[in-house]
């Protein structure tokens, strides 16, 4: 089924005035990304399209297919992040992190307190695509991989992910920007990958 290009790869190939575009936090990255959204732009994982409510974004299941996969929390309450659209690191923010001696002091809290580098990489707009949050929830840090035997668990929306073995399957429009973002990581900020993942991502970047 043809799917629609999703908004992260359209920011992969961004003009050089706009590649130029840095930020210092995540937090200006994802307000600056937030105002970028136009009409027809679509979540990474499900090509659902955004809909844009002043600086709300929600996702639109209904062209998509998507359900969530536990509309209601342990409390009993409205899942409210299977309805809001989040700035996903394709590359997890505990995975490039890990890579850090201030992560090794105190985790996410401390490196974006003590290192220009961390916060740099946290808000890097080339690492950032529309998810929506239940979908980003599930993900957590969990590494890309295939999934041949594992069900979808999300409706229509073509994405697997296996808890116990933490591993997600993405769709299959959206693996080369996933290979592109991981790749431009390793070489931007020394990223390091597994052969495993080099391997995997080379393939999805053809």
């Amino acid at each position: 089924m043809l799917k629609v290009i999703p908004l992260g790869v359209a920011l992969l190939l961004l003009t050089t005035a706009v590649h130029a575009q840095s930020f210092d936090s995540f937090y200006k990255a994802k307000k600056y990304l937030t105002r970028q959204i136009t009409p027809h732009d679509t979540t990474i994982y499900c090509s659902c399209e955004i809909k844009k409510q002043g600086k709300k974004l929600t996702p639109d299941p209904a062209g998509c297919g998507y359900q969530p996969r536990k509309p209601v929390t342990r409390n009993g309450k409205p899942n409210v992040r299977a309805t809001r659209i989040e700035w996903e690191h394709i590359v997890p923010a505990w995975e490039f992190g890990h890579q850090l001696q201030c992560w090794q002091n105190g985790g996410r809290k401390n490196c974006r307190k003590i290192s220009a580098k961390f916060r740099q990489m946290e808000a890097d707009i080339h690492n950032l695509a529309p998810a929506i949050g239940e979908i980003n929830a599930d993900r957590s840090n969990f590494r890309f991989g295939l999934l041949p035997h594992t069900p979808y668990q999300h409706g229509a929306c073509d994405v697997k992910i296996d808890f116990k073995q933490r591993i997600i399957e993405p769709p299959y429009y959206a693996r080369k920007q996933i290979a592109q973002a991981y790749f431009y990581m390793h070489k931007t900020y020394g990223l390091k990958l597994s052969k495993r993942q080099r391997r995997l991502f080379s393939l999805w970047a053809e």
